[in-house]
C-alpha cells in the first residue's frame, strides 16, 4: 500500500492507496476532521474512480441525485423545488455533497451526493423494524445432503456462498443499542440497507411549502417526473470488471460478476447471500425462485426428452402410420377436398410425413407425461414453499408480511390522505383516503372495463388470424397442389398447405402478441395508478393481476383456438360449418391430416421459442446498446475522470417494476410447459435450456448495465405464488383435455378394445374415415376446373372419404353418427374424470405430505421469539438495576416500610 502524505490549510493529511493508479484512496485527517465546507480545494484526480465517498474520504455516498440547469422559463421554478427539497432533507437529518457540473464529463450535470449518518439510520431502522443480531447462533447446522459429493462440481467456495455468520436477530431499537452486537456502526447496516433508508426518506420530503389544500407536492419520484432532477440512485461499489485495490474497499460488485454473472458459471449454483446483501431482498428473492425453477427444469426436461425418444423409436410400430404411408391402404383413399373451391381431392398417402411428426408427440407416453407434469408441478410448488421459508427465516423475513403493510405506504398513496383514524389493532393514529362509494365504484368500473375491452381487442385479433388461415389455406392449396416445394431440398417434402398456413398464422399471431403487450403495459399502468392502492405490495399484486389477465390472454388464446376448437366444429360434405355464414365463403378449418396435435406444437414451439429469443434480446442487447452508446464519449477522457457517480449515471435505470417484468416473462412459460405440455414434451427441455441462459442474463445485465436498484424487502414472491397455483390446477384440466379431444388417443383405445380385429389396430385407417357420395356434394363445395389432380377420374372415383364417425351413403341413418362416435366420446369424457380426479389425489397427497415449513427452521424461529424475549426481559431489569444504583446508591429499603425518598420505581422492586 502506497501513502501520500501533505498538508491542507495547515492540517495533516494522509492519502492510503493502493496499486500503481492509487486506485481506492482515501483520505484520512490527523489531529482534526475535514471541515464539511472544506471540500472545493481537493482536485478530482486525487480521488479513485470506484470512490464512493464524499470529499473527505470518511463519509459514505449512500445516494446520488443528478440535475442539469435549464435555462427555459421552468428553469427557476425547478431551482426553488430543489433549492426547497434540499433543505428539507438537511432537516431530515441527511449530509448533502455537490459536484459541480464543471467537473462532470458533459460539463453540463450536477451531482448531489447524500450520505445518511448514524443518527439517521438508526431512527428510520427502528421505524422500518430492521433486525440486527443480538446473538450468535447456538443452534448447530444438520443439513448434510447425502451423496453430496456429486454436487460438488455445481458447487461455489464457502467464502463465497456462506459470507457472514449465523445470528439471531431482533428489530432495532437505537435506545437499547447496547443490546445488539455492534461492533462498527458504520457497517452495522449494510449499503441496501442504508440506500433503502435514503430512499424511504426522500420519497417523503416535500418540494414546497406545503398546506393542507397542497399535500402532494412532496417525494423525489415527482421530482424525477416534473424534471427537476434527472436521476436518483445509489452507487455500485466499485467496477465488475477489476477488484478494488484497496483493501477497505467493498468489491461485492466484482465477486458477483466473477461469481454469479458469467455465463461460463451457468453450471453453478447462485451466491444468494452475496445477491441478498448487494440488492436486497427482494431481488435475492427472485432469483432464487428462478434458480429453483430451473432447477426442477432439469427432472420435466428429462422426462420429457425420454418420452420424445420413445415416440421416435415406436414409430415403425405403429400400425396405422405404416397404414396411411402404404400405397396399398393410404394410397387408395380418395380423401374429400378440405376448401371450397380452390381444394382439390387428394391421396391419404400424401400426409405420411405429417404423419410422422405428429407420432413423436401423439403416443402413449403422452399420457404418462402429462400425469407426470401434474405431480411434477405439484412437488415444484410445495418445495418452493419449503425453500421459501428457509430463506424467510435466514434473511431475516419472518413476519414481514404485516411490516410491509402497516409501514411501506406509497409516497403517491400519503400525498392523496387528507384525514387520520385509529388503526383498530394497534390504535395508533393512521392515514385514510376517504373516497365515496360513487367515486369508488366510478373508478373500479373504469379500470375493469379498460380491461374488458383490451381483452375483447385480443379475441377480435384472434378472429382475424382465423379469418386470415381459412383465406390463405385455400391460396396456398391451389399453389402447391401440384407438390411444388418438393423440389426444395431436405425440408421440400415437409411442407404442406396445412404447415404452410399454420406457420405463417403463428408468426403474424406472435407479432400481433408483441404489439398489444407493448400498448397495454401502459394501460394496465396507468389504471393502477388511478386506483392508488395503499403499499407497494398492494399496487404490485392489482398490477399483476391486471397485466396476467391480459397476457393469459393474449398468449394463451391461439394454443386454446388450436387446441380445443379448430377441427370440432367442421360439420360434413354437403354440411359444412362456416365461420360467420355460408356468404363469407370461410368454411371453418380441419385439422391437419396428421391430426390436430401437431398444430398445436408447431404454434406452441413458435410462440414460446419466439418470446424468449425476443426477450433475451430486449434484456441483454438493447441495454447495452444503450450504455454503448450514451457512454461513447465519457470512454474518450481519461478514467480517472470518469467518476463512480457518472459511470452509474450512463447506466440503465433499473425501476421500481424491472422485477415484475422478470417474474411476467418466467410465469408465462411456466404456463407454456404446464397448460400445454402434452402436445409437446420438449417444453421444459426449450424452457431449461432458456433459463440456464436467463439467470445468467439476468445476473449480467443487473451488474453491468443498470444501475444499482434501490433496495427493497420481500418475504415471498407475491401474488405470482398464487397465480402459479392457478396455473398449475388448471393445467390438469387442459392436459386432460388435450390428451382426450385434440389427441387420437382415445379413439385408438377403443378402436382396440371394441372393434379392432383381434384386438390389434390392423383396419383402424380405414375404421375411423367416414365414406361420402361424390355426386351429392354442392356446386359451391366442389372443385374449380383444374384445381383437382390429374390422377382424378370422377366417373372412377365415386366417393370420398373424410375424418368423421358417420353412415355411409345408403343407410337408414345416412351421414348420421354412429354408435361407435358416441362410444369415443364416452370414453373421453370418462378419461377426463379419471385423469383429472387421479391428478388431484396425487396432488393433494403430495402437498399433505410436504409440510410449507420444514421442521428445523419452525424450531429455530421458535428459539428466537423465546430469546429475544428472555434477552429483553434481562436487559430491561439491568438496565432498571443500573438506573436505581446511579440515581441513589445508598438508599436501603427495609423490607417492612417503604421510605418517602425512594422513587416509584425502586418501591415497585
Amino acid at each position: 500500500m502506497n501513502r501520500i502524505a501533505g498538508k491542507r490549510d495547515d492540517t495533516l493529511i494522509e492519502v492510503q492507496c493502493s496499486g500503481e493508479d492509487n486506485n481506492g484512496c482515501r483520505l484520512q485527517s490527523f489531529g482534526e476532521e475535514v471541515p464539511e465546507h472544506e471540500h472545493n480545494g481537493v482536485d478530482k484526480q486525487q480521488q479513485s474512480k470506484d470512490s464512493v465517498f464524499f470529499r473527505d474520504g470518511v463519509r459514505r455516498i449512500d445516494f446520488v441525485l443528478s440535475y442539469v440547469d435549464d435555462e427555459d422559463k421552468d428553469g427557476e421554478k425547478k431551482q426553488e423545488r430543489r433549492k426547497v427539497y434540499e433543505a428539507n432533507l438537511q432537516v431530515a437529518g441527511l449530509q448533502l455533497e455537490t459536484e459541480d457540473k464543471s467537473e462532470s464529463e458533459d460539463g453540463k450535470t450536477y451531482f448531489l451526493k447524500i450520505h445518511a449518518p448514524w443518527d439517521v439510520l438508526a431512527e428510520h431502522a427502528e421505524i422500518l423494524k430492521i433486525k440486527v443480531p443480538f446473538k450468535a447462533s447456538d443452534i448447530p447446522e444438520h443439513r448434510d445432503v447425502p451423496m453430496s459429493w456429486l454436487f460438488t462440481p455445481f458447487r461455489l467456495p464457502p467464502p463465497v456462498m456462506h459470507p457472514e455468520p449465523d445470528y439471531f436477530t431482533s428489530p432495532f431499537d437505537k435506545n437499547k443499542t447496547d443490546f445488539f452486537l455492534i461492533d462498527d456502526k458504520d457497517t452495522l447496516f449494510p449499503p441496501s440497507t442504508r440506500n433503502r433508508i435514503v430512499y424511504y426518506i426522500l420519497s417523503r420530503r416535500a418540494y414546497q411549502n406545503i398546506d393542507c389544500q397542497n399535500n402532494d407536492k412532496k417525494g423525489i419520484k415527482r421530482l424525477l417526473n416534473n424534471g427537476t432532477y434527472t436521476a436518483a440512485y445509489p452507487l455500485h461499489d466499485c467496477r465488475y470488471w477489476t477488484q478494488s485495490r484497496d483493501p477497505n474497499c467493498e468489491n461485492e460488485r466484482y465477486s458477483l460478476y466473477r461469481y454469479w454473472g458469467q455465463f461460463f458459471r451457468f453450471y453453478k449454483e447462485q451466491p444468494l447471500n452475496r445477491i441478498r446483501k448487494y440488492y436486497g431482498e427482494k431481488i435475492g428473492i427472485y432469483f432464487a425462485w428462478l434458480g429453483f425453477y430451473t432447477e426442477m427444469l432439469f427432472y420435466a426436461a428429462v422426462v420429457g426428452l425420454l418420452c420424445f425418444i420413445y415416440g421416435a423409436t415406436t414409430y415403425d410400430q405403429s400400425i396405422w402410420s405404416k397404414e396411411i404411408c402404404s400405397e396399398s391402404v393410404g394410397g387408395n383413399i380418395v380423401m374429400c377436398p378440405l376448401c371450397d373451391k380452390k381444394c382439390g381431392y387428394w391421396k391419404l398417402n400424401t400426409t405420411c410425413n405429417s404423419t410422422w411428426q405428429s407420432h413423436l408427440f401423439d403416443n402413449v407416453g403422452t399420457v404418462f407425461f402429462a400425469i407426470f407434469m401434474a405431480i411434477w408441478v405439484t412437488l415444484f410448488l410445495e418445495l418452493w414453499k419449503r425453500r421459501q421459508a428457509r430463506l424467510e427465516y435466514e434473511w431475516d423475513l419472518v413476519d414481514f408480511e404485516e411490516e410491509q403493510q402497516q409501514l411501506q405506504l406509497r409516497p403517491e398513496y400519503e400525498m392523496k390522505c387528507r384525514k387520520q383514524r385509529p388503526n383498530r389493532i394497534t390504535q395508533e393514529m393512521e392515514l385514510v383516503l376517504k373516497r365515496s362509494p360513487a367515486d369508488l365504484v366510478g373508478k373500479l368500473c373504469i379500470c375493469w372495463a379498460t380491461v374488458m375491452l383490451w381483452i375483447a381487442l385480443i379475441i377480435a385479433s384472434i378472429i382475424g388470424v382465423i379469418a386470415y388461415r381459412l383465406a390463405v389455406y385455400a391460396a396456398f392449396a391451389s399453389v402447391m397442389k401440384d407438390s411444388p416445394t418438393n423440389k426444395i431440398q431436405l425440408v421440400g417434402s415437409i411442407i404442406t398447405p396445412q404447415l404452410a398456413t399454420s406457420v405463417t398464422a403463428s408468426c403474424i399471431n406472435f407479432v400481433i402478441i408483441m404489439i398489444l403487450n407493448f400498448l397495454y403495459e401502459r394501460v394496465a399502468i396507468w389504471i393502477t395508478d388511478m386506483e392508488i392502492p395503499k403499499t407497494h405490495l398492494e399496487y404490485e399484486n392489482r398490477l399483476t393481476v391486471k397485466m396476467f389477465l391480459f397476457q393469459f390472454v393474449n398468449y394463451y388464446s391461439s394454443c386454446f383456438y388450436v387446441a380445443f376448437f379448430k377441427g370440432k366444429f367442421v360439420g360434413y360434405p354437403g354440411d359444412y360449418e362456416y365461420m360467420f355464414n355460408k356468404f363469407s365463403g370461410l368454411r371453418n378449418e380441419e385439422c391437419d391430416p396428421g391430426g390436430c396435435l401437431i398444430e398445436l406444437t408447431t404454434q406452441l414451439v413458435i410462440i414460446m421459442t419466439g418470446k424468449q429469443v425476443w426477450g433475451n434480446i430486449q434484456e441483454a442487447l438493447v441495454p447495452w446498446l444503450k450504455n454503448w452508446w450514451v457512454s461513447k464519449s465519457a470512454r474518450n477522457h481519461p478514467e480517472s475522470l470518469y467518476s463512480r457517480w457518472e459511470q452509474d449515471h450512463d447506466l440503465q435505470h433499473f425501476t421500481q417494476l424491472g422485477l415484475f417484468y422478470e417474474y411476467l416473462e418466467m410465469v408465462i412459460q411456466f404456463g407454456f410447459i404446464t397448460l400445454f405440455v402434452a402436445s409437446f414434451p420438449l417444453a421444459p427441455l426449450l424452457a431449461l435450456l432458456n433459463n440456464i441462459l436467463e439467470v445468467r442474463v439476468d445476473a449480467w445485465k443487473m451488474i453491468t448495465q443498470f444501475r444499482r436498484p434501490i433496495a427493497a424487502k420481500a418475504h415471498s414472491i407475491g401474488a405470482w405464488q398464487e397465480i402459479l397455483h392457478m396455473i398449475a390446477v388448471f393445467s390438469v384440466v387442459t392436459n386432460a383435455f388435450i390428451v382426450a379431444f385434440t389427441s387420437d388417443m382415445i379413439p385408438r383405445l377403443v378402436y382396440l378394445y371394441a372393434y379392432g380385429q383381434e384386438h390389434t389396430m390392423q383396419g383402424y385407417i380405414n375404421n375411423s374415415l367416414s365414406i361420402f357420395n361424390i355426386s351429392q356434394i354442392p356446386m359451391d363445395n366442389q372443385p374449380e376446373p383444374g384445381e383437382n389432380p390429374s390422377w382424378f377420374n370422377s366417373s372412377v372415383t365415386t366417393t370420398c372419404r373424410y375424418r368423421d364417425y358417420r353412415y355411409p351413403p345408403g343407410h337408414d341413418d345416412e351421414y348420421k353418427h354412429t354408435m361407435q362416435f358416441w362410444h369415443i366420446i364416452a370414453a373421453k369424457l370418462a378419461f377426463i374424470i379419471i385423469m383429472e380426479h387421479v391428478a388431484f389425489l396425487v396432488k393433494f397427497f403430495v402437498a399433505w405430505l410436504i409440510p410449507d415449513v420444514p421442521s428445523d427452521v419452525k424450531a429455530r424461529i421458535r428459539r428466537e421469539r423465546y430469546l429475544i424475549q428472555e434477552y429483553l426481559q434481562k436487559y430491561e431489569l439491568e438496565k432498571l438495576k443500573g438506573q436505581i444504583s446511579l440515581n441513589n446508591g445508598d438508599c436501603t429499603c427495609p423490607s417492612e416500610v417503604i421510605p418517602t425518598s425512594c422513587t416509584p420505581v425502586q418501591a415497585r422492586l
